[in-house]
């Protein structure tokens, strides 16, 4: 890991507090282990999990900085494998448009297009609201009107 990247509760922790997440995250260890390992008491490993905030924040970024190292990696693996060798068209295509969506291409439903109909829309709808508005409180002074005409002639119009 990069010295730029050693940010967040991880890195604030002491050593020996850092080498207690690392031994906790592997879930092979007891807590007396890790008090042995590290010299200190297991009542101060209790402690630590218990009452210190920046220790419990420290394993969270601790697990997380995990997963992405690793498990992230190797699913991005898998899902490229998939877009290589699966034999349907449409798990090609998923798997294409995962590895799309987790880099930040592509997002759910939405295309550039979309998004100014949508604005458009809401625009429009916002006018037809307010034009609503004025004519409840007598705000629109036109006397204009629509008049339909029905030009075509039957029976009944003779």
């Amino acid at each position: 890991m990069k010295k730029s990247e050693e940010k967040g509760p991880f890195f604030e922790l002491t050593k020996r507090q850092r080498k207690a997440v690392v031994m906790l995250y592997e879930g092979t260890y007891t807590n007396k282990e890790i008090a042995e390992v590290l010299h200190c008491s297991e009542s101060l490993i209790y402690k630590w999990k218990r009452e210190n905030k920046l220790f419990q924040q420290a394993r969270r970024q601790y697990e997380t900085m995990i997963i992405e190292d690793k498990y992230v990696s190797e699913a991005m693996q898998s899902i490229y494998a998939l877009v290589k060798t699966a034999k349907s068209e449409m798990v090609r295509l998923q798997a294409a448009i995962s590895i799309l969506k987790l880099a930040g291409r592509l997002t759910d439903s939405s295309t550039p297009e979309l998004d100014k109909a949508k604005v458009r829309k809401a625009n429009a709808e916002a006018d037809i609201a307010r034009w609503r508005a004025d004519e409840l409180t007598g705000k629109n002074k036109s006397d204009d009107s629509t008049v339909l005409v029905d030009d075509i002639g039957d029976v009944e119009d003779e």
